[in-house]
């Protein structure tokens, strides 16, 4: 199954990692922890829009004299009004790079792709827009067109690869609507939603589909800041290449989720996929005050130990059999909390404060989610065959490393 990030730049598909030859080699494949900061989804699953599991069927008990099943002109009015209420905040976010001219050999802007964004915030002479990282990452500039088709040149914020968002800020002149933030935990499944954005580019601006909340997925993620497992809202309204930064609003206009990735597959339809509005808002909210997201982390670089062969396991790590999964250490950043607390190379970290770790993208998930900077945490490791463990005092590092 293909997911693929809707633009601008293809994310790099993550490679199973095989037979090592050497530790050298490993420590390649392995992931830096701790302040990461897209996503483009993971192993047989994609680039950034496609992937997810099989949407659930449901089973409606009707009575004989049930009215048909199809929207009341009440919800029809209802969804047109909230269109109406948010249409004029989506924008087009235009992604420009330098790219060399094959004829006069010289570098010139062009654009390397297209998406969508969402006006969130007008203050004073500035507007503010929220979009997904992946859709101007590698931008020399980036561009937003308006609802009036005017363009205008952008500025970021801030941005975070490992969640796929970012903010963008603009003159508000121009600027008529701004969209306000639902809340997606009440979001029910086959509730009615509107997908708004600019599928296949600003030719087809503000495009509107329709369709139900088809469900609620955690799907596993491979960002250029290493593995995620990312919370989404599954819908049946149709999101095209494009799409990615729009938005995903309710039947009151209220924006429940920022469209970014879908299922591309020949034969499948009707699979697309939001970052819920209350995993967007605190993102959002952090980068316009420090623009980046504050993490903590190891210092270590890591490799799955289920990607490793049994001669590297048992040769190598000298793991009992009966341990076949966790987070294998293939280097240590000097200075860095894992080197304070003497983690060495080769060492394998099975547990978080006594929580299960069978994964590096599990690592990242707790020291994410569940600590913070500061924080003195427990690993339970296998070090030369024994199961030992140390403590650790979680720092913060810059997002663009894990």
């Amino acid at each position: 199954m293909d997911m693929m990030p809707f633009e601008p730049t293809p994310t790099p598909q993550p490679k199973r990692r095989g037979r090592f030859i050497s530790w050298l080699a490993a420590s390649v494949a392995g992931a830096v922890i701790g302040s990461a900061a897209t996503w483009y989804v993971a192993p047989k699953w994609l680039n950034q829009e496609s992937a997810a599991p099989t949407q659930a069927a449901q089973t409606t008990e009707q009575k004989s004299d049930a009215l048909p099943l199809q929207p009341t002109a009440n919800t029809k009015t209802n969804m047109i009004a909230a269109i109406n209420k948010v249409a004029d905040a989506v924008v087009g976010v235009v992604n420009i790079q330098k790219q060399v001219d094959f004829f006069s050999d010289q570098a010139q802007d062009a654009e390397a792709g297209t998406g969508s964004g969402v006006i969130f915030k007008k203050e004073g002479n500035t507007a503010y827009i929220v979009t997904n990282n992946h859709v101007i990452e590698g931008a020399n500039k980036v561009e937003v067109a308006l609802a009036n088709g005017k363009k205008v040149k952008a500025d970021i914020v801030g941005v975070d690869a490992l969640t796929d968002l970012a903010v963008l800020k603009i003159p508000a002149e121009g600027v008529t609507k701004v969209a306000s933030f639902g809340d997606s935990a009440n979001v029910q499944i086959g509730e009615p939603v509107a997908a708004i954005g600019n599928p296949l580019g600003l030719d087809l601006s503000r495009t509107v589909t329709e369709g139900i909340v088809s469900g609620k997925r955690t799907m596993p993620v491979s960002t250029s800041a290493g593995d995620w497992e990312i919370d989404v809202i599954q819908t049946d309204a149709a999101i095209n290449p494009g799409n990615s930064g729009g938005a995903l609003i309710n039947s009151a206009g209220q924006v429940i989720g920022i469209n970014s990735m879908k299922i591309a597959e020949t034969g499948v339809e009707g699979l697309g996929f939001a970052i819920p509005s209350e995993n967007v808002k605190p993102i959002v909210e952090q980068l316009m005050k420090d623009g980046k997201i504050k993490r903590p982390y190891l210092g270590v670089q890591l490799v799955d130990v289920a990607d490793l062969s049994d001669d590297v396991r048992t040769d190598e790590l000298k793991l009992p059999s009966s341990v076949t999964t966790g987070a294998a250490i293939t280097a240590v950043e000097p200075f860095s909390p894992a080197a304070d607390a003497g983690l060495k190379s080769k060492d394998v970290i099975t547990a978080i404060n006594d929580q299960n770790i069978d994964s590096v993208s599990a690592l990242r998930k707790y020291l994410y989610t569940k600590t913070a900077v500061g924080d003195r945490i427990k690993l339970t490791i296998y070090r030369d065959g024994f199961e030992t463990t140390v403590s650790v005092t979680l720092k913060a590092k810059e997002n663009s490393q894990s």
